[in-house]
């Protein structure tokens, strides 16, 4: 969830890359009604999608939009970085009319079953992502590849699957898949939060949820890593 001071430079990112001073502005800039923009503010949460149709549209970065970090525009983000690398990551390749970033592959295998993972943290390889996708999913820079273990996310994520994990969304949303740490164990779930407690749900019915206290003994050794933004899959 937005924090209000988040969503408040959100609107004003917006507002400033649109070069609107109001909200009738930008809702016409955004291509949305007055009304829409209106809800948003009472609610005290922009929504994603606007921010990332705007930034596809227009070229406007959308790590800048969400963030705040980098130069605005994503030409200007290819500029600023240092000769031979990019502002999006460590490693990235030039194709003819792409830019990809090499997404590290992380030791540290995520659980869908009982939790365990093998620790570590040293990059096996990387696998190249188109940088535009990835922008639309958050930021780059802060994305990781794991490999789940486990089935209590079937149907939808398999055992073996590789999940992409940003690091930098880490405010829980509703609904939405997370890579939560608890104590020494890292689950792979859908994660739902109320006051002082922390709801972890498999898709697998089998598993039950799994309820954290936050204000209890595991308050400090709960942590959501990130969110799950992209699921891929090996035929073999």
């Amino acid at each position: 969830m937005q924090t209000a001071k988040s969503f408040e430079a959100i609107f004003e990112r917006l507002m400033k890359a649109a070069g609107v001073r109001n909200d009738s502005e930008l809702a016409r800039a955004l291509g949305i009604t007055p009304q829409s923009v209106n809800g948003a503010r009472k609610r005290g949460e922009v929504p994603p999608a606007w921010v990332q149709s705007y930034a596809e549209r227009t070229g406007t970065s959308s790590d800048w939009l969400f963030f705040g970090r980098g130069p605005m525009r994503v030409e200007e983000q290819a500029q600023a970085a240092p000769a031979g690398k990019s502002a999006f990551g460590p490693e990235t390749v030039t194709c003819a009319d792409c830019e990809l970033v090499m997404v590290p592959m992380v030791e540290a295998r995520l659980s869908a079953g009982n939790g365990s993972f093998e620790v570590g943290a040293d990059v096996e390889r990387r696998y190249a992502f188109r940088t535009d996708f990835l922008l639309r999913k958050g930021s780059p820079s802060s994305m990781v590849l794991m490999r789940v273990d486990g089935d209590s996310m079937e149907p939808y994520v398999l055992n073996g699957d590789v999940v992409l994990i940003d690091q930098s969304q880490r405010d829980p949303r509703p609904g939405k898949v997370y890579a939560v740490g608890v104590e020494e164990l890292v689950y792979l779930k859908v994660v739902n939060a109320s006051p002082g407690k922390l709801v972890l749900t498999s898709y697998n019915a089998s598993y039950a949820p799994l309820e954290i206290d936050a204000r209890g003994d595991l308050a400090d050794g709960v942590r959501i890593i990130g969110r799950a933004v992209w699921v891929g899959r090996e035929l073999g």
